[in-house]
């Protein structure tokens, strides 16, 4: 009886110290999530979703966007201020860069903490991409994602211009919060 007492303590007490990881985000499932609601700017009729869950190594980010001209190249980014007021989204600031590095691919050792890879959207207009953002953190925190925004871009990121790219316009965004 003792035996199985101590084996249902043990248990337990993993379990309560697994379920504090996953409130923090340092486990590779159940970690914090945060989610952007894109809405149309500048006139488009451009709109989405985009899921940012904390993993060991970084951010997952998952994007759904649709209204795109069909068979097109977005740049896409997370921007320094949560707020897509502004009618051409100027409002939510430039990418997200709290390291003070150049624009860059997320590939290359240099770039924003908010440089995304380019949206290639299909036919019918749809874009679909997920992709893991090692510089960033849900959270509030210095590399935190929530309280900032998710900008598409009207044209595609050279990744070489600075600092922004040379994407064009912005063409829709949201306001990342916890979810």
């Amino acid at each position: 009886m003792k035996r199985a007492f101590f084996g249902l303590a043990a248990t337990a007490a993993v379990a309560m110290t697994l379920a504090g990881c996953a409130g923090t985000g340092t486990t590779t499932s159940g970690g914090a999530k945060a989610t952007a609601m894109l809405a149309p700017k500048s006139g488009t009729s451009t709109g989405g979703t985009v899921t940012f869950t904390q993993q060991s190594g970084g951010v997952m980010m998952v994007a759904s966007v649709t209204g795109l001209p069909p068979n097109t190249t977005h740049g896409f980014h997370v921007h320094e201020k949560g707020d897509c007021s502004a009618p051409d989204a100027m409002s939510a600031g430039g990418h997200f860069n709290p390291g003070g590095k150049p624009h860059g691919q997320v590939s290359m050792p240099d770039h924003h903490a908010g440089d995304m890879n380019n949206l290639t959207s299909d036919a019918n207009g749809n874009a679909r991409a997920s992709f893991l953002l090692p510089d960033l953190s849900v959270g509030t925190g210095p590399n935190g994602v929530i309280g900032r925004a998710v900008v598409v871009h009207k044209d595609p990121d050279d990744y070489k211009t600075q600092p922004t790219g040379n994407s064009g316009g912005r063409i829709a965004c949201g306001v990342v919060a916890a979810s």
